[in-house]
């Protein structure tokens, strides 16, 4: 079982089940949709997921026909997409998941998309807090 929240708190998940194929997607829509250089996702059984709280916080934009994405309407944290070609199973984004997972992510994908400033595996510093140069 995982838990999960938006930023602001008002949609709650829990996950009754596993997480699978979790990848880090590098193509421009999910790179626009997280605004970040990546989005990890994963995938989990429709009826696995459970909206604790917050249901009526939650509302959907479709880019591309049946395919929805699924945020809070309050904070605009994404947190899972949908497919009417396979309602058995929703990508979840894992930034929502405050519960540690066991799965692990299996590829990068979408490379060749990739943004131009970002560096795969790269030998960065690492902080506990913000870098020493923040002030």
């Amino acid at each position: 079982m995982y838990l999960g929240k938006c930023l602001c708190g008002e949609v709650q998940i829990k996950i009754n089940g596993e997480i699978s194929d979790i990848i880090h997607c590098h193509c421009s829509l999910c790179r626009k949709n997280s605004g970040t250089a990546f989005a990890t996702n994963g995938f989990i059984n429709s009826l696995d997921l459970e909206i604790v709280s917050g249901k009526n916080s939650l509302s959907s934009f479709s880019f591309k026909p049946g395919k929805h994405r699924h945020f809070c309407t309050n904070c605009g944290s994404p947190v899972y997409s949908s497919n009417e070609q396979d309602p058995t199973r929703y990508r979840l984004r894992l930034g929502i998941l405050d519960s540690d997972i066991e799965e692990r992510p299996i590829s990068h994908n979408f490379v060749s998309s990739k943004a131009n400033w970002e560096e795969l595996d790269a030998k960065l510093p690492r902080y506990d807090s913000f870098e020493p140069s923040r002030k």
